[in-house]
């Protein structure tokens, strides 16, 4: 099983956001779930404010953890590629849909209540040949100097590391949480037709219009 690292994109400004910091003297939490009923990505809020979640559910417990869109982006992207090339290794495996299977997509909401565990720096997922299963790991963001060493602990249980979303899936199951992720981010704000920027409901100010509101 072979595994990579998704990192977060630095946020306008340059820095990456910093409201979660964990504490060293607290053990890490790691949410586990092998095949849970639900893992969907979701929003809050309307588009151009929306709050970004991943949640796992399963037989009453929830885990709902927050992220930024372009991490969301990113996760649903990688997941894609990794599941091509899992079934292009395995000769056409049949647990390995092509493409998203219409009878398990998930268009419903959040469940409730959301509560955020916290917010995601790294993450990371890898595909199981032995089980034919992608596992997709989410670690809470921690302090810049330590982000190296969180990166390198994905797939360990250290009991000192960042706590953790760590969610077992069939390839039907994944394939799923792709296209409802990618549909996600796509469904945001419209991009202006003049500079590319996305366009608020209230107006938007186009820079390749001098700064006028169009």
């Amino acid at each position: 099983m072979t595994s990579e690292s998704i990192r977060p994109r630095p946020a306008p400004g340059g820095t990456a956001p910093t409201d979660t910091i964990r504490s060293e003297s607290v053990p890490r939490q790691v949410f586990f779930y092998d095949q849970p009923e639900r893992f969907v990505a979701g929003t809050v809020g309307q588009p151009g404010a929306r709050a970004f979640y991943l949640q796992a559910s399963a037989r009453g417990r929830i885990t709902s953890v927050l992220l930024e869109k372009t991490q969301v982006a990113a996760l649903a992207e990688r997941i894609e590629e990794v599941l091509d090339e899992a079934l292009r290794r395995s000769g056409g495996d049949t647990s390995i849909p092509a493409a998203a299977p219409n009878d398990l997509l998930d268009t419903a909401p959040l469940d409730l209540p959301l509560e955020q565990e916290f917010r995601v720096g790294t993450m990371a997922l890898a595909w199981d040949s032995v089980d034919a299963c992608l596992v997709v790991e989410a670690q809470a963001l921690v302090e810049e100097e330590e982000e190296e060493d969180a990166a390198e602990a994905a797939f360990t249980d250290d009991e000192n590391g960042p706590d953790m979303l760590r969610v077992r899936l069939s390839g039907a199951m994944a394939r799923v949480f792709a296209k409802r992720a990618l549909d996600l981010v796509a469904a945001g704000r419209k991009p202006c037709p003049f500079c590319n920027l996305p366009l608020d409901p209230e107006g938007h100010l186009c820079p390749r219009a001098n700064g006028y509101r169009r």
